[in-house]
């Protein structure tokens, strides 16, 4: 399971409390990985007992304050073991794919309306990317780091472009004469 790594790997980025752990996952891991805010704050109580994490000391009076999380080395080593991992693809499953393969059989009835909706909303998710790249990726930001998490934002435009391509095609196939 990766949700215990994804908050790992967050945390290990910047200590931060539930609360801003769940606001960083909206924008940024959440992009590949998502997660709820109950499925955060229960994975963070079980890193946290397991002896993964540990909520830091508060400074003054702690009514009201947010509790912050660091990474212990207990938490460090369970990450870079599953870093080093091998580990397989998984299948795709993609609901419209199904549906499309069930429209097949029973009728393409609301099929093209969908299949413009998505196109649309992966143009924006693309443009969102993009937007990213140019802000947080100038010429010249080459560290190791840098170029991991360039990396990783590539992935999401390409599979982006692959789906904006993808659904134009299919748009363009369907309503041919």
């Amino acid at each position: 399971m990766s949700l215990p790594h994804a908050i790992l790997t967050a945390l290990l980025e910047k200590p931060s409390s539930g609360l801003e752990l769940t606001r960083r996952f909206d924008k940024s891991i959440g992009y590949f990985w998502s997660a709820t805010h109950q499925q955060i704050y229960r994975e963070l109580g079980r890193l946290e007992r397991e002896g993964a994490i540990r909520a830091l000391p508060r400074q003054g009076a702690s009514r009201g304050q947010k509790k912050e999380y660091e990474v212990l080395p207990a938490g460090r080593a369970e990450l870079a073991r599953w870093t080093a991992a091998s580990q397989d693809p998984k299948p795709m499953r993609d609901a419209l794919l199904l549906r499309l393969r069930a429209a097949a059989v029973v009728g393409t009835e609301g099929v093209q309306e969908d299949l413009h909706r998505h196109l649309d909303l992966h143009r924006r998710q693309l443009a969102e990317y993009e937007e990213i790249e140019r802000r947080d990726f100038p010429p010249g930001k080459d560290a190791v780091e840098d170029r991991l998490r360039h990396v990783v934002l590539r992935a999401g435009i390409d599979l982006e472009t692959f789906w904006t391509q993808w659904l134009t095609r299919a748009i363009e196939e369907l309503e041919a004469p």
